[in-house]
């Protein structure tokens, strides 16, 4: 069965290999290329297990990872000079792409500052002069889903490793088609049912591929909507997922539907 799907919370090959030097504690001058393209290669396994269509741009950026990573381990070039002075001159091949990413950070930065002025802009109105009443306002807050998409990504990658799903299938027994509404259903369902909170795998319950990648991407969903956060302790520990006030307090009234 092939899926179509694009999801927008993947802003980029670049903003990964931010989130993932901000996560290692990695000086961007000094990237350690070792342990950042092994750590890129896993995201972008999980990606590609969801067939999703933005992993060709990923799967670029891996390769220039790769290609650096393997001219770090080339010799250095010695160049003889006058009086028998030996002058060793080496060009750093992360030059570059560190280049690209201080570049790609300043623009992210800058996006966010006109965020924050458009958000601010929009809560000033002009109007005359007239004597108004002031209601109370029941709009939720956004809440700051920053880097949540990689952390439950590689949460998904870890629980993968866990079910065994990397090995390819031999053979499909039957062809298994899986809705996303539905599983944003399920989905709030069990969260109800454990009083609002569940730890990210539990909630991975089924061996069929089908049905795990429509449970992540119902994950995905429910974050874009505001009706769950991701919680997590400490850096590396098992992320939670939980439902935001205005879900748990009140009860369904309906099922998620095609026209959501």
């Amino acid at each position: 069965m092939a899926y179509e799907i694009k999801v927008e919370a993947f802003e980029g090959p670049l903003d990964l290999l931010l989130h993932l030097i901000h996560r290692l504690e990695i000086d961007i001058y000094d990237i350690k290329m070792k342990e950042i393209t092994s750590q890129y290669m896993e995201h972008v396994h999980a990606m590609q297990v969801l067939e999703l269509n933005e992993a060709s741009e990923y799967l670029v950026m891996a390769a220039t990872l790769v290609s650096i990573k393997s001219k770090m381990l080339l010799p250095t070039e010695t160049i003889e000079m006058e009086d028998d002075l030996e002058f060793s001159f080496e060009e750093d091949p992360r030059d570059e792409l560190v280049r690209r990413l201080l570049e790609y950070k300043r623009y992210k930065e800058a996006a966010g500052e006109l965020k924050e002025l458009e958000n601010g802009q929009s809560l000033h109105f002009t109007k005359l002069p007239s004597l108004i009443e002031v209601e109370k306002s029941d709009a939720p807050q956004v809440l700051d889903q920053s880097y949540e998409v990689y952390d439950l990504l590689g949460a998904f990658q870890r629980m993968l490793k866990r079910k065994q799903l990397q090995a390819p299938l031999a053979t499909r027994i039957s062809r298994s088609e899986v809705s996303i509404k539905e599983q944003m259903n399920n989905v709030v369902t069990k969260l109800k049912a454990a009083h609002g909170k569940v730890r990210f795998e539990e909630l991975f319950d089924s061996h069929e591929k089908a049905v795990v990648v429509a449970t992540f991407l119902s994950l995905l969903e429910l974050m874009k909507r505001q009706m769950i956060q991701v919680n997590q302790g400490d850096n590396f520990t098992t992320l939670e997922i939980e439902l935001t006030e205005e879900v748990s307090e009140h009860e369904m009234d309906s099922e998620f539907d095609e026209s959501d």
